[in-house]
């Protein structure tokens, strides 16, 4: 699978983004996807997991209530919305893919894309 992110950019505290990730190899409605972000600094850490089907999403508790994450099988692409962002929300963010929802949670999916910088100013 290679997944490719993009959407990233500038925007303001209280704005919104949408990244997607595009998918291209193996069937992709077969594997659950994430988004990960890195600040700088930072570990990178798990935002939010969909299943393959759509049916089942996780999400950190630090964007629970601000990110929706979906995808759309047809299209072999993920989305994240990202609402009501916030500085701390600025970092480069990366999807993944991986056959097992749970090892997408846990944070080592097998399959990574490039990164998209977000950037949120105050």
């Amino acid at each position: 699978v290679q997944l490719q992110a993009s959407g990233g950019g500038l925007v303001q505290a209280g704005g919104s983004l949408r990244l997607s990730c595009s998918a291209s190899g193996r069937t992709f409605s077969s594997y659950a996807m994430g988004w990960f972000r890195q600040a700088p600094g930072k570990e990178r850490e798990f935002v939010a997991a969909i299943s393959w089907s759509g049916g089942s999403t996780t999400y950190a508790d630090s964007v629970k209530g601000r990110f929706i994450v979906s995808r759309d099988n047809a299209k072999n692409t993920v989305y994240l919305q990202m609402n009501s962002l916030k500085p701390e929300d600025t970092a480069v963010y990366y999807c993944a893919a991986d056959p097992a929802y749970s090892t997408v949670v846990a944070g080592t999916p097998v399959y990574w894309g490039q990164g998209t910088q977000v950037t949120v100013s105050s």
